[in-house]
């Protein structure tokens, strides 16, 4: 089979009533930093937070008697593992998921609640792939591969059916990539309802594995990167050709173009992403010329990211912007000298979050101290004002917690 426009229509026509039809809505404070009229498919709205759900339920639906009888298996480190566990679990058919040692506890555990068997095997993907495919000939379950199946591709491209009737003026959709299932499921649905739109694919720049394959260059993905999702080292063999047909460009992204990705659409749209979700939004504001008086698609494909981690992200966007810094005062180990700091900061508009006084760890003299101080800013230009303050006052600050981007600006 090989995946056409009427195969993604019959699996739209499959999901109906089955899967959230999530809405295209329009993101204006981002459209207007760049000019361009940005769309937003919301996939964080689907069932398990992420658009996997389609292609597995396509994929399980079509399955004999006896092969739901004899069960699913599938290799996944969060998003797939949940959609099939989800669908295998409403459709009463056995699942089993193998995911690496390290997937975090919290997304074994949401899989194992879905009704799937978890089992923990090997360092990375591939060998939970590995393992997986062992399993499933031995006991004869069906494999449900992540993206290289032309099911699961048909199932993933109606997202852009329903973008595309949602948004219809669209001239570019820009989507993330990992293995290749999304995109070339909405490549095929896109280019076949509108010939002339462009298909841009986006892969973080620590994983450009399809970029790679297509360009016959060795493969070098590796390290940690915000953007699990779609961290994959071998992108699909059926993905690749659609691709190579359909994407006019592969966009690589940075971890820090991710990392304010996911701040920007939390702080300007209200919307919660994974890092693979925000990489269409990174390359887009990254590339903001490239974009400019266009009207671009792209898929937050996903809103499963750990609470810890999403407040990082916000946290290090406060510093980035100048709203929060972190400075270092000496000053005489006497009394009322804190006292007189807390004051030129407050006078100045800062509001002290957390202070440290050292007097036992730090290399001063004797008889001062360090106080190192986290204060609330409005932005890069208040905190050069309470620095300015403190030095006039004759407590030399320097500031310390900043990262390379706020150092610049500060």
């Amino acid at each position: 089979m090989t995946v056409s426009l009427a195969d993604i229509r019959d699996a739209a026509k499959r999901l109906e009533g089955h899967v959230v039809r999530t809405p295209t809505v329009p993101a204006p404070a981002l459209s207007a930093e760049i000019g361009a009229e940005i769309w937003l498919k919301l996939e964080t709205q689907q069932h398990t937070g992420s658009f996997k759900p389609r292609g597995a339920f396509v994929k399980i639906q079509s399955l004999t008697p006896a092969q739901r009888q004899a069960g699913v298996i599938a290799m996944s480190a969060g998003n797939h593992a949940q959609g099939v566990a989800y669908w295998a679990g409403r459709l009463g058919i056995p699942a089993t998921i193998v995911m690496p040692k390290a997937t975090p506890f919290s997304k074994v555990e949401r899989t194992r609640t879905l009704g799937a068997k978890v089992e923990l095997h090997g360092d990375s993907l591939s060998e939970a792939a590995v393992h997986a495919e062992e399993l499933s000939r031995k006991y004869g379950l069906t494999f449900v591969h992540p993206y290289d199946d032309e099911r699961v591709i048909a199932g993933q491209g109606t997202l852009a059916l329903e973008m595309l009737a949602d948004a219809p003026d669209l001239d570019c959709l820009v989507i993330p990539i990992g293995g290749g299932g999304m995109v070339s499921g909405m490549a095929i649905a896109a280019k076949a309802l509108k010939p002339g739109i462009e298909i841009l694919g986006v892969q973080s720049r620590l994983y450009p594995a399809m970029a790679e394959a297509l360009r016959n260059q060795p493969p070098t993905s590796g390290g940690d990167t915000l953007a699990e999702g779609i961290a994959v080292k071998s992108p699909g063999m059926i993905t690749r050709r659609i691709v190579s047909q359909h994407v006019s460009e592969i966009l690589l992204v940075e971890e820090s173009a991710i990392e304010r990705a996911v701040q920007r659409l939390a702080e300007t749209q209200k919307i919660v992403s994974e890092g693979a979700g925000a990489a269409g939004i990174a390359a887009i504001l990254g590339e903001a010329e490239r974009f400019r008086g266009r009207r671009i698609g792209t898929v937050i494909c996903g809103g499963n990211i750990d609470s810890r981690i999403l407040a990082s992200v916000l946290m290090r966007g406060l510093v980035r912007d100048g709203r929060m810094a972190r400075i270092r005062v000496e000053l005489s180990d006497a009394p009322g000298q804190l006292a007189v700091v807390a004051s030129l900061i407050a006078e100045a508009g800062g509001n002290i979050v957390e202070c440290y006084h050292q007097r036992l760890f730090q290399d001063v003299p004797i008889k001062h101290a360090e106080l190192d101080v986290v204060i609330e800013t409005r932005d890069s230009e208040h905190v050069r004002e309470i620095l300015a303050r403190l030095s006039d006052a004759g407590f030399p600050p320097r500031l310390l917690s900043a990262t390379k981007e706020a150092g610049a600006v500060l």
